[in-house]
């Protein structure tokens, strides 16, 4: 079980640690409010979308696999494929700059921006059922119900902790290097998942 919980985990945070257009609003709303507490509406929200679209992936994938068996081989094909690019494409990238001077939103705007950058990024879409919906076909019963929780709670504890990393890291670099440096180890992280996905494939 203790394997189970710590490839949720692992998977999660090499999938969540990329800065994309999510994690940048919630840094900047970080970085940007006046209290870390008027931050804690995106925190939520983003966390609350993960947590749906992962529910989503991980009981949508399973339905469909039962269906078709041969539907597991081309998913996990599939999400090995998508983490050796996405490593890569992570690897190279150069994050945005970030703008400590970035307006605070509102309570209301902060939860319909959040909402919006997480359930309609085709990123965060293809990341929760391409590879964590993917994934947990090799779970069934309490150890598919771990890596799910293990996935969730990665999401509410790296959203929270990057609001609260906006605000000291504002006062600290705003020129972007400390985020190259944790896309690097975002990329090795998806490149080794993917290896213990393929092995998984090759196994069963």
């Amino acid at each position: 079980m203790l394997e189970v919980f710590m490839h949720g985990i692992i998977l999660a945070f090499g999938l969540i640690l990329p800065l994309g257009a999510q994690n940048v609003f919630i840094f900047q709303q970080g970085a940007s409010q006046p209290n870390y507490l008027r931050a804690l509406p995106v925190v939520i929200t983003a966390s609350v979308c993960d947590t749906l679209l992962i529910i989503l992936a991980v009981t949508g994938s399973s339905v469909l696999v039962l269906a078709n068996d041969w539907f597991k081989v081309v998913l996990m094909s599939a999400g090995v494929i998508f983490l050796v690019y996405m490593g890569w494409m992570t690897w190279k990238s150069k994050p945005t700059t970030i703008d400590k001077k970035a307006e605070a939103y509102s309570f209301k705007r902060q939860m319909i921006f959040a909402a919006t950058i997480s359930l309609l990024n085709p990123h965060a879409i293809i990341d929760t059922i391409g590879v964590i919906g993917t994934s947990s076909l090799q779970y069934s019963g309490n150890e598919k119900l771990l890596f799910s929780l293990s996935c969730i709670a990665v999401s509410w504890t790296w959203f929270a902790f990057l609001a609260l990393a906006g605000k000291i890291f504002s006062r600290i670099d705003t020129s972007g290097k400390l985020m190259v440096i944790l896309n690097k180890i975002s990329a090795l992280i998806m490149w080794g998942i993917a290896i213990y996905l393929a092995k998984a494939l090759i196994l069963d």
